[in-house]
């Protein structure tokens, strides 16, 4: 193995989107279950995590949809204040550093990463490139993602690994040629690429 490609949600961190619910709880009537199936269950955080829409645009509509009465920058604070470490992983980086190439690999959007980039700078900036897919234009598992992330990979397929804790973007990266490992926690991921000749 070459180069190490880290998903961020629930791999790197942990995430919830009930801590956005929660904040914005005093400002809607909608319930948690409508608030969920209005963004993330639908056709609105796929566009947006693909760069399709602007901040603007995203923060616009999701205030209709949930139609809460805060203000835009209350809401992107309440939509991004969703992240926790996971010191698993978080302890696990630094000893890869150096002996191979790290990238994080990350369906994400505009709103979160402003947030994650400065919760996280510590542990991001043991990567060599961070690989979002709004910025690649392109979620996981589509196979166009997967391509993306070795171009900065920097190395061949088969000498990639891609640790994600969704087995569909697992089947996506092996599809492509990438190794892969389903991450659970307290699952020993160590010994799992310790299995695939990385050397941890």
């Amino acid at each position: 193995m070459k180069t190490i490609i880290f998903d961020l949600g629930n791999v790197v961190c942990f995430f919830d989107h009930g801590r956005t619910f929660e904040k914005l709880a005093r400002f809607t009537d909608k319930t948690p279950e409508e608030m969920y199936a209005a963004v993330y269950a639908g056709p609105l955080e796929d566009k947006f995590e693909r760069g399709q829409m602007p901040v603007t645009t995203f923060l616009r509509e999701v205030r209709q949809a949930w139609q809460v009465r805060c203000d835009v920058e209350f809401l992107s604070h309440a939509m991004s204040d969703i992240f926790w470490a996971n010191p698993e992983v978080c302890e696990l980086i630094p000893k890869l550093k150096g002996r191979y190439r790290l990238v994080l690999g990350s369906n994400t959007n505009a709103v979160h990463a402003r947030k994650f980039m400065k919760q996280f700078a510590d542990v991001l900036s043991h990567f060599d490139a961070l690989g979002l897919s709004y910025e690649f234009g392109t979620r996981k598992p589509d196979a166009d993602f997967f391509h993306a992330c070795l171009r900065l990979a920097d190395a061949k397929a088969a000498d990639c690994v891609f640790i994600d804790d969704l087995p569909a973007n697992i089947e996506g990266a092996r599809a492509a040629g990438l190794h892969g490992i389903v991450y659970r926690p307290n699952e020993g991921l160590a010994d799992k690429l310790r299995a695939l000749g990385v050397e941890v």
